[in-house]
């Protein structure tokens, strides 16, 4: 008898594609030089990724962990992806925070609004770690969806098809 996937899975899986998307339409907006819209946005997306982080430690806390058992080829590309997901996820939270901190430190709404060079300062080294951030944590989104894909849609298991 083939299990259902647990529902957290989903959840999961559609709070990284909503990461995705707020880091995609906050770095159009920084872009656009609409750094308002782009500080809210990227709240968003914080928000988003703490919970999609709950939600993570919280199944794997209820369910452990799914293997990935299909065979061949497929299955080299599987744990390459799963790996550096892993591995560069590990660096998300700290990069992010600081990110985010420094971003609001730069435009006074953490505190009283700094002066034109702590200010200028302040964005030089958020633009500084973004330059990191951004790419890893997008890659870590998009990689976390494609693992849900491969593991419980494209090639599910025994114990993980939905």
């Amino acid at each position: 008898m083939i299990a259902a996937a647990h529902p957290l899975v989903h959840l999961n899986a559609a709070l990284n594609a909503l990461a995705t998307v707020l880091l995609v339409v906050a770095w159009r907006q920084i872009r656009a030089g609409r750094e308002k819209a782009h500080g809210r946005t990227m709240s968003a997306a914080l928000v988003v990724s703490a919970a999609f982080l709950v939600s993570y430690l919280t199944y794997h806390a209820i369910a452990g962990s799914v293997r990935f058992t299909h065979p061949g080829f497929v299955r080299f590309v599987y744990y390459a992806i799963l790996i550096t997901h892993v591995v560069l996820a590990a660096f998300v939270p700290l990069l992010a925070v600081r990110a985010a901190w420094l971003g609001m430190r730069a435009v006074g709404w953490a505190g009283a609004p700094p002066s034109a060079e702590e200010s200028g300062r302040l964005r030089s080294q958020h633009r500084r770690i973004v330059r990191w951030a951004l790419p890893i944590w997008l890659y870590v989104s998009v990689t976390g969806v494609a693992v849900y894909l491969m593991l419980y849609h494209i090639w599910p298991g025994e114990a993980s098809a939905s």
